[in-house]
């Protein structure tokens, strides 16, 4: 071997050794974002996963100097687009928009599942939350949660509770009422909240779950009957409605929530960078109120916040998946 070729092999691998470094990496993500950022979200627009992820692409954009653009990729129950993150590049150039689907599809599909969610991904930051409004048409003989079970349990079988879909966040919150309240309850599922909440408002069913901003006009109309809602604390935009914990099942905590994810082997300071972004947009004044007028809550948390989160979201939605006997169409 001449000297040349061999000072070629030599060079070549120390600038490999170079460009994998770890001082190298992290010199990289202090510049970062240097180009437009790809934000995946896994539904088509105007959901509420798309309508968090433009408010935070603003927030980004604004404060790193560099567009961040929505890529909506629908499909396969979330699995298409959360997929695409997972397998992206881990240099910031594309992160992801999760939502509940991300921690119910580990213990509804388990295998068949295309990635591993504890794995494949790095949690950045915890977003925000949607509280869940249990909601009856006004036939139903019940004005308060506790009168609700009690019907049930004399009518077993003869409410029929209406959901999104099978296995999605309204389905499992449905679900984890059944256990938690021992109640016989039919599911009827639909194709998406707003069929669901039409055919209640009609009465052809009598119950369902409801995020706040999907149902909380029909209930200060009267249209529907609200019983109680999920989360720590009441709603603003309906503040006579009781939690659940007031009502007295607080083991129904269902809560969709909605965060930022990227894949595994994602620099921690990108990690970082991009986590103080969201903590300082969702926990400031102007986008907090803004939140809370679309019924959300605003959090904006930790990395590490959010990777616990995510691991106790997948163990209780197993367990109540496991418990419900629940399959995937």
């Amino acid at each position: 071997m001449s000297s040349l070729t061999r000072r070629t092999i030599v060079g070549s691998g120390l600038a490999t050794a170079l460009s994998a470094s770890p001082l190298l990496r992290a010199a990289k993500a202090q510049t970062y974002p240097q180009r437009p950022v790809k934000i995946i979200v896994p539904y088509a627009a105007g959901g509420a996963s798309d309508i968090i992820a433009r408010l935070i692409s603003s927030e980004m954009e604004r404060a790193l100097g560099q567009p961040f653009i929505v890529d909506n990729r629908g499909g396969g129950a979330s699995m298409v687009g959360t997929q695409a993150v997972a397998t992206a590049s881990p240099d910031g150039q594309t992160i992801g928009m999760i939502d509940s689907a991300f921690v119910i599809n580990p213990g509804l599909f388990r295998a068949k599942l295309p990635y591993n969610t504890k794995s494949d991904f790095a949690p950045i930051s915890l977003l925000a939350a949607s509280p869940l409004v249990v909601v009856v048409h006004p036939s139903v003989a019940a004005n308060s949660l506790q009168e609700f079970v009690a019907l049930a349990k004399a009518q077993p079988g003869k409410i029929n509770f209406a959901s999104a879909g099978l296995g999605t966040a309204i389905h499992l919150a449905g679900e984890q009422l059944r256990q938690a309240a021992e109640i016989d309850i039919l599911h009827v599922p639909y194709r998406g909240g707003a069929p669901a909440i039409t055919d209640l408002i009609g009465g052809q069913v009598q119950m369902t779950f409801a995020t706040v901003a999907a149902i909380g006009q029909q209930v200060r109309q009267g249209v529907v009957r609200a019983l109680a809602v999920t989360g720590d604390g009441r709603v603003a935009q309906l503040p006579d409605v009781p939690t659940m914990a007031e009502a007295g099942l607080p083991a129904v905590d269902a809560t969709p929530i909605f965060g930022l994810v990227g894949p595994a082997a994602l620099p921690p300071v990108i990690i970082d960078k991009l986590a103080e972004v969201a903590g300082k947009a969702f926990k400031g004044e102007a986008l907090r109120l803004r939140m809370t007028e679309l019924g959300f809550i605003s959090v904006g948390s930790s990395p590490s916040e959010f990777a616990a989160r995510i691991d106790d979201e997948i163990t209780k939605w197993a367990r109540i998946v496991e418990n419900g006997n629940i399959q995937p169409g």
